[in-house]
């Protein structure tokens, strides 16, 4: 490669999702209301959790976790887009850009260690219903996502490192609404190997450890919930995996769908994928396991029907 075609790159143009004016004010729009429901949904859904004492279980602090991490992980890439919309710019800048694959592989990997952990403290809670609260005391609870807030964050220095070690040529436009890394893999003049072998071994690690978990976890509850004599009981456990089984599905299809194959494969078609993973998930989160949770739905009553309590004097 030519070292004038070489550029040390200095900022990034974000083509958003279509080149056509009248369809992104159409997705500015979208977005912004999208985004809106994001915070709301799942800021309710932290303080039902903070304030109802009924709801202080493991079960709950591993979804107001998933809450908190959602709200992070919607806001590394919508307000960006929103703010370069209003601005009438593109631009990102170079160091905005590695900001933005940090954090939004940070986040993303945490949203697969806690949805694992959420499927282990479903399985300890049907298999093993007598040693639930031994099982998952307080400590380890905290413990549990300790460990994946530093297991995550150091996978993403790593990645975020091995790109910006990469030398871009004379084209700096990405083909999506954020630095997304697998887009930003393709502009490089460099050779990739690097980055796609640690796609496969690393990350491939990281995606696999959590998504296995989560299949033996269910191996055992299905195996359980099949051997119970009572119709009842089965509907009930059912009920109770629904909205995190659903959950799952969304999260790991999507990235299956974009990010566990070599970056040269990566397509425009394939932001289709990521606006699932990095928007759709996060908003419907809330109204997935609030709808389908009883126990949910009367925290969230009393917190929007909350009287002030008025002072005496």
């Amino acid at each position: 490669m030519d070292r004038n075609n070489q550029t040390r790159a200095t900022e990034f143009l974000l083509l958003g999702l279509s080149g056509q004016p009248e369809q992104e004010e159409v997705l500015f729009g979208l977005f912004l209301w999208m985004y809106l429901v994001i915070i709301t949904g799942n800021i309710l859904i932290i303080l039902a959790v903070s304030c109802d004492s009924h709801l202080h279980t493991p079960m709950y602090f591993f979804l107001a976790n998933l809450s908190c991490v959602d709200i992070c992980f919607s806001s590394v890439t919508i307000p960006k887009m929103l703010v370069n919309h209003m601005l009438g710019s593109k631009s990102i800048s170079y160091v905005g850009c590695m900001t933005q694959i940090y954090f939004f592989i940070t986040f993303g990997n945490m949203d697969g260690f806690l949805l694992s952990v959420m499927a282990y403290d479903l399985y300890t809670a049907i298999c093993c219903p007598l040693h639930y609260t031994m099982s998952m005391r307080p400590k380890l609870c905290v413990l549990l996502v300790a460990m994946s807030w530093v297991i995550t964050h150091l996978h993403a220095l790593l990645h975020t490192i091995l790109i910006a070690h990469l030398t871009f040529c004379s084209s700096n436009a990405v083909h999506h609404f954020f630095c997304d890394p697998e887009a930003i893999l393709k502009l490089s003049c460099s050779d990739t190997f690097i980055n796609d072998l640690m796609v496969f071994t690393v990350s491939g690690l990281i995606f696999v450890t959590p998504f296995t978990c989560i299949i033996v976890s269910y191996a055992y509850i299905f195996s359980t919930v099949l051997k119970s004599p009572s119709v009842r009981g089965i509907r009930k456990a059912l009920s109770t995996c629904g909205s995190h089984l659903t959950v799952v599905a969304l999260f790991y299809g999507a990235v299956l769908g974009v990010y566990m194959r070599p970056s040269s494969s990566y397509s425009v078609q394939d932001t289709v994928a990521t606006v699932i993973l990095t928007v759709l998930t996060p908003l419907l989160n809330p109204f997935i396991y609030s709808l389908r949770n009883h126990y949910m739905k009367g925290a969230l009553r009393k917190l929007t029907f909350r009287r002030p309590v008025l002072s005496r004097f």
